[in-house]
């Protein structure tokens, strides 16, 4: 295939295969592994917590992870390896989690161990894999691309939820083994097909620079370069506030709704199915506009990244309105539009990096990539943690829990707004601009 057409369609879902793997064995890790560690061993739930924000800290080596599969000139490799470490870590969690029964401090020392491999596997795989689909991919198709694999590494959550909530009732430690080994090999099995070959018989869209043209610098100096980028160092801060406001909400969306609106569980799982269902609509909408109006103004991911923020700060901004007006509310459709904003931002962003990741010094696309991962990464392991701290303190703060989750939900919108103003500087000078990110003149969406 010519370097000027990329990667075709059914070729972009073929990768997407590598991110619907990846996810079958992260839910696994902190969904079902988690529940049995506080319903089953009635384990304190900070324990789960603790080892879901080491998989998180460990990702703050995503840069490094990215800037050796710079220097290797392949992302193949990274993708194989990491799936390996990944789901080698799946399977000891599981195998900790039985172990903590009987062995308490054996099993926690082990899982310290396997949720350190699956922050090393999640980082190496999905930051290779992002750089290795901006390469192949053209331009207009990025912005599709980032939504199309995204979608189905949420597939990849629902799926194996489903699968494996049956094959694991009734609870025992063994079963527990071997539904996670399963997983585990039939995931890394799906993503080594899905990858192998295709960084070979695909050119990239922009011919990547060999060694001889460039010489290889030390990470240190490589990620300095990278920072002094002045839109890549926006973005990454960018990133970290979209995303520290994202996660903020996932631990207090169905407290307030059963603490302030006084309804049951099943009611608010339904109100989460809601906004999640909200978070892929969004996310469709970000995939079909990728498609069809790329490279016009409809098509600009700034645009969509800076909408979407600032509709997921009235979205929140609802929620607070909801919380004085009480049972009255639209709540149903008030958490859908949030998933909304929310799907719809971040699809926007993800192309967003897709399509500034080879903008700006060349073979730095790994480290560019691998910042704004670990970004995130640190995002989502703080923000659930602060959105439930902020909740404890505004609740010393007033008696009225409508007024103490409104206090929280205020922040989160500020923070929302603070991201969306930073999205509109980034890209706005001279022509850094990637198509389809600032390709729209700078007077249309400020400066």
């Amino acid at each position: 295939m010519g370097a000027g057409s990329g990667l075709s369609w059914p070729g972009i879902l073929r990768l997407g295969l590598v991110q619907t793997a990846l996810g079958a064995i992260v839910v696994l890790t902190t969904s079902a592994i988690n529940r049995v560690m506080v319903v089953e061993l009635a384990l304190p739930a900070t324990l789960p917590g603790v080892l879901v924000a080491v998989h998180y800290a460990v990702q703050m080596l995503r840069p490094r992870m990215g800037y050796g599969s710079d220097m290797g000139g392949q992302r193949t490799p990274w993708i194989i390896g990491g799936m390996a470490v990944l789901a080698v870590g799946g399977v000891v969690a599981a195998a900790a989690t039985a172990m903590m029964g009987e062995a308490p401090v054996a099993g926690l020392a082990l899982a310290l161990v396997a949720f350190v491999m699956i922050g090393l596997g999640v980082g190496a795989a999905g930051t290779s894999l992002l750089v290795l689909l901006a390469a192949l991919v053209v331009e207009r198709r990025r912005p599709a691309a980032a939504s199309i694999v995204w979608i189905m590494m949420i597939a990849g959550f629902v799926l194996t939820t489903a699968i494996a909530g049956r094959l694991l009732d009734p609870y025992s430690g063994p079963r527990l083994i071997s539904v996670s080994a399963g997983v585990s090999v039939l995931a890394f099995l799906l993503a080594l097909v899905a990858v192998w070959g295709i960084e070979k018989r695909h050119a990239p869209v922009q011919a990547p620079v060999t060694a001889e043209r460039a010489p290889k610098p030390a990470f240190r100096q490589a990620l300095a370069e990278v920072w002094a980028e002045q839109d890549a160092r926006r973005f990454t801060v960018f990133v970290f506030l979209s995303m520290l406001a994202y996660s903020a909400q996932d631990l207090i969306l169905e407290p307030f709704a059963g603490q302030v609106f006084g309804m049951t569980l099943g009611e608010t799982t339904r109100l989460a199915s809601m906004q999640h269902g909200g978070v892929l609509a969004g996310m469709v909408v970000i995939a079909l506009v990728g498609s069809f109006a790329s490279g016009t103004r409809l098509g600009n991911m700034r645009a969509w990244t800076v909408g979407g923020c600032l509709a997921a700060a009235v979205a929140v901004s609802m929620l607070i309105v909801a919380g004085q007006v009480g049972p009255g509310w639209p709540l149903g459709p008030s958490y859908f539009l949030l998933g909304l904003a929310n799907g719809a931002f971040a699809a926007a962003a993800i192309a967003s990096m897709m399509l500034m990741v080879g903008k700006g010094r060349e073979r730095r696309e790994g480290v560019r990539m691998g910042l704004w991962g670990a970004a995130q990464a640190i995002a989502f392991g703080l923000g659930s943690l602060a959105g439930a701290m902020a909740l404890d303190g505004a609740r010393m703060a007033f008696a009225d829990e409508a007024t103490a989750y409104g206090a929280v939900f205020v922040a989160d919108a500020i923070l929302f707004i603070a991201a969306a103003l930073l999205a509109l500087r980034i890209g706005t000078y001279g022509q850094r601009s990637a198509p389809g990110y600032g390709a729209v003149p700078t007077a249309a969406v400020g400066s």
